[in-house]
């Protein structure tokens, strides 16, 4: 199974993935090339900007990607 494969199963699985999960779940090191590489293959996934807390209570921000709901792919 390639990264890409893996993402998107995770993302159906799982609703949606951050670069974290990506890492510590899949092995997947690069989130947002495979994300570019899924989009390229007709996949239509969104991102977003989400606020947490580290362990030092400090603001960080992060994208989480997920599938668009109700197509799984574009069709041209």
């Amino acid at each position: 199974m390639t990264q890409c494969e893996k993402v998107l199963r995770y993302m159906e699985d799982y609703g949606s993935i951050s670069t974290l999960q990506a890492f510590k779940e899949l092995g997947c090191t690069r989130l947002p090339s495979r994300i570019y590489d899924l989009r390229q293959a007709g996949h239509n996934i969104t991102g977003e900007f989400v606020t947490d807390k580290n362990r030092y209570g400090e603001a960080v921000a992060y994208k989480r990607y997920s599938l668009d709901t109700g197509s799984e792919r574009i069709t041209a």
